[in-house]
């Protein structure tokens, strides 16, 4: 199905849907639904009709200047809650661009004839072929029903590559395109990019005959020490979220279905199948599960793959808040949820609670326990039916949406890997603009390092791909130069980073001779790896050591750093140059390359802060979790929000990253200098290239809460979009932010409100480095919280119907709460009048925070039951 656009500034955007790909009960439903959108957005009248489909205006829209994708998905399921398919075209930041990828024009849908299907076949299953229906079929796909034709299909681990096992182990995989692990293409800020990167993928997954790749991974990192975080896109939420999207757009273009993991806040390796995750409801929502929320609403994934721990005490395979109240109810999530492999606590709580798929299969084991709970009356037949009717939707859309592909464009995939790579990497440091190397005036350049010539280029664990071909960045300069009489080498440390007096010697006598030294470093496998957290930030000794050595001999040192996470370095001011280079996949040798002499300006900008030290961290003196729990008492104080909030000085603050050109922030112009929250408000600013190349820079756009009524970060990222500009050009960027972009999560009404009050709109290139600012006003009616015994006198103060009886309360207490008489304290000493004031203060201050439901005893029963059980009822 195509999503046919016109882009016109004066026309505005036009997305038509042709009928055909609705029936004419669904095509209603639809118009229904948007309908109903556009009078809440205020937008012009859609045009229906019945042979062309469903025609939706969009208000007209400056130039698009990002790199984002744009595609809907919609699910029948979801329509019927909500207005989606306009929601979610609307919430898109209006800073995206019109890709010209055809993952930018997909629209997926699941028909209702599918769901139909599904809802009829299951009514004809028999309860063991539905109990079988929701057991993996050993390790890497689901059972077919073969008296019904029902097919099964494939799945195999993701997220950066097909690692489609041939004989049950990691390491044989088919040949797939080893792509940029997410710590690094969430470096590249680039959505358009990483929507491209998932169309290769998904072209692979088709040509390996594979149904569902298992990715992408968006939890937060916690900690810079996490294991997994390489398979992690950033310490945010938003950036995490969008950028999920973007991959899932890109895959399910192709008709091939993602499973995002994993589901949820599954934060540490260690213990990870037993430990539980504790931390509060805010906590939960604003940093843990928006990210989720965002790729589940933007970009509709076939499939939500949960975690391993416990949330709060309860497993995540079998969490009814999580997989029914959050993800289903108040998402309108409509794919199936599957287990990570193994994690199944209880299967008959987990069917009850949401989770449709055990992978891998249990054989009979856990399929007669269904059997048995439903023959007990302990599992209800409809919900078995529901849970196997979500999976078996699924599986056919799958079989009307997949198509084989006889291969797949090796060298074009290999070639958009090493664009991908490219426009990941950093540039940390650039002295005396040592970068890029010229090449015609440098004859002696020193390549310093193991990783030089074997590159550390991905992750361990169940996301090893066996690579196409791999490039080797001492490989690629010689290509570049035409000439390797120009290179010496040096491997200075052995596979585990260890070095040795002979090495370092070497090395100092290659690094002397030379022009200028590049030492690739960084961390083995050994160090970073799904099972296991990191012990340090720090990178080998035999690393940090190399370094030393070589700048004590050399004055024109740049160090290339190839790891998935966070490093510090204890080297940083004697070396002239610094490179990000992440693990960035099969082809980062032939990027690093290219960065390294400028064929390509460095754009990437971090996606994660790099802290000076563990001690800095949030999570420096209580991770990973022991005993099996983790206490997330950092609350929402994670990544830069830490850093931020706290004043603590990062080795690199999150969003850094520098270029070969230079950027001037000009203008910064808001639509209206207030607003009501459920208003739009659209951010102009203007971004020059003062330098002499073209260059990339990602705008970043956060808010601050001037004054905030309830803990709040120092800024939040809310926007983000990348611009290409030539030497002297300058862009106009615009962003339109809602009332989600001010909320915050509030635990009384478990909804996200916005306080009214001052937000103060950030704009720069760095989280440290914001040179753009504008306050807007923005006015909110909050919702009244219910009254209860527990509520406090100024609670009823506050409320709009509990304020009428907040002076029956006072007086119920029998306490003296006059206001000081101005004409008694005339008559007091100076001491005697501050005594006065103090002790009022102190007795309102007392009375203020009392629980009603004491007032009755507090008052000896003058004040009784009946009497506020009466007032309860009265205020609601």
């Amino acid at each position: 199905m195509r999503l046919s656009k016109g882009t016109s500034p004066d026309s505005g955007l036009d997305f038509g849907i042709p009928a055909r790909h609705f029936g004419l009960r669904w095509h209603s439903a639809v118009a229904t639904a948007l309908s109903g959108a556009l009078s809440t957005r205020k937008l012009k009248t859609p045009h229906w009709a019945s042979e062309s489909g469903v025609a939706l205006r969009l208000p007209p829209q400056s130039k698009f200047v990002s790199s984002s994708p744009d595609i809907i998905s919609v699910v029948p399921a979801t329509l019927s809650r909500r207005t989606t398919l306009l929601d979610e075209a609307m919430c898109y930041h209006e800073s995206m661009a019109r890709s010209n990828s055809a993952a930018a024009h997909v629209v997926n849908v699941v028909s209702p004839q599918t769901v139909s299907k599904a809802k009829s076949l299951v009514s004809q299953m028999t309860t063991e072929e539905k109990a079988t229906l929701l057991s993996g079929n050993g390790w890497w796909g689901t059972h077919p029903v073969d008296r019904l034709k029902v097919p099964s299909i494939s799945m195999t681990d993701g997220p950066h590559g097909i690692r489609k096992s041939q004989s049950g182990t990691i390491s044989s995989g088919v040949d797939a395109t080893c792509f940029p692990t997410a710590s690094a293409l969430a470096s590249s800020w680039n959505e358009n990019l990483v929507g491209r990167v998932g169309e290769a993928l998904g072209k692979e997954a088709r040509a390996y005959d594979v149904h569902i790749l298992l990715g992408p991974g968006i939890n937060m990192k916690r900690s810079p020490l996490g294991g997994r975080n390489f398979e992690y896109f950033s310490e945010d939420p938003v950036l995490a979220g969008k950028l999920a999207a973007a991959y899932i757009r890109g895959v399910q273009s192709q008709g091939v279905g993602t499973s995002l993991k994993h589901f949820a806040v599954n934060n540490q390796e260690f213990e990870r199948m037993l430990n539980s995750s504790n931390l509060d409801e805010r906590t939960l929502h604003e940093i843990y599960l928006r990210a989720f929320e965002i790729a589940v609403g933007e970009a509709k994934p076939w499939c939500v793959m949960c975690a391993y721990n416990k949330i709060n005490g309860i497993h995540a395979a079998e969490n009814e808040e999580l997989l029914k109240n959050i993800l289903r109810e108040k998402w309108g999530f409509s794919g199936f949820v599957m287990s990570d492999w193994g994690a199944v606590n209880n299967r008959v709580s987990g069917v009850k609670a949401g989770l449709n798929l055990e992978m891998p299969g249990s054989g009979r084991f856990n399929r007669d326990k269904i059997i048995e709970a439903v023959n007990k009356g302990e599992l209800a037949e409809e919900i078995l039916d529901r849970v196997a009717q979500e999976l078996l939707t699924i599986v056919l859309h799958s079989a009307t949406q997949f198509k084989p592909a006889p291969g797949f464009d090796i060298e074009k995939h290999h070639e958009l890997a090493r664009v991908a790579a490219g426009e990941s990497i950093v540039l940390l440091k650039n002295e005396r603009n040592i970068l890029p190397i010229q090449l015609k005036k440098t004859k002696k350049i020193a390549l310093i390092g193991r990783f030089a010539k074997e590159p550390r280029y991905q992750g361990a664990g169940s996301s090893q791909v066996k690579p196409t071909k791999v490039s080797a960045a001492y490989d690629e300069l010689v290509k570049l130069a035409g000439d390797e009489s120009r290179f010496s080498y040096a491997p200075g440390y052995d596979d585990e980073g260890n070095t040795t007096k002979a090495l370092l010697n070497e090395a100092r006598a290659v690094a002397k001779s030379a022009e200028v030294a590049i030492v690739f470093a960084g961390l083995p496998d050994s160090y970073e790896s799904e099972g296991f957290d990191r012990q340090s930030l720090e990178m080998p000794a035999g690393h940090n050591d190399l370094i030393a050595a070589v700048a004590k001999v050399q004055p024109n040192v740049v160090v290339v750093l190839m790891n998935g996470a966070a490093v510090t370095m204890p080297w940083l001011d004697r070396v002239q140059g610094v490179l990000e280079a992440w693990l960035g996949g099969q082809a980062n040798g032939g990027a690093i390359a290219d960065v390294l002499v400028g064929k390509i300006n460095p754009s990437g900008k971090l996606s994660e802060t790099f802290p000076q030290r563990v001690e800095d961290t949030p999570t420096g003196t209580d991770f990973p979790g022991l005993d099996g729990n983790a206490y997330y008492g950092e609350r929402l104080f994670i990544g830069y929000r830490h850093y931020d909030t706290r004043k603590i000085e990062p080795l690199f603050p999150f969003g850094f990253g520098l270029s070969y050109t230079r950027f001037a922030y000009e203008e910064i112009k808001l639509s209206a200098a207030t607003m009501d929250a459920k208003e739009s408000l659209t951010v102009e600013v203007k971004v020059r290239n003062i330098g002499r190349v073209a260059g990339k820079e990602v705008v970043q756009l956060y808010v601050h809460e001037v004054q905030p009524r309830v803990m709040r970060p120092e800024k939040e990222l809310k926007a983000f979009a990348k611009v290409e500009l030539k030497p002297g050009e300058q862009a106009k960027v615009k962003f339109v932010l809602n009332a989600r972009d001010f909320a915050h999560y509030d635990v009384a009404c478990h909804d996200w409100i916005v306080n009214p009050g001052q937000f103060e709109i950030r704009v720069g290139g760095s989280s440290r480095d914001l040179p753009l600012k504008k306050v807007v006003g923005v006015k909110s009616a909050l919702p009244p919280r219910r009254l209860t015994r527990e509520s406090m006198l100024k609670e009823f103060r506050d409320h709009p119907r509990g304020k009428a009886y907040y002076g029956e309360l006072l007086a119920a207490t029998g306490m003296d709460v006059r206001e000081p008489d101005p004409a008694e304290l005339s008559r007091l000493t100076p001491g005697e009048r501050s005594e006065r004031k103090k002790v009022h203060a102190m007795t309102m201050s007392f009375l203020n925070d009392f629980p009603v439901g004491k007032l009755p005893a507090w008052s000896e029963g003058r004040f009784s039951e009946a009497q506020l059980e009466k007032l309860l009822k009265k205020v609601g």
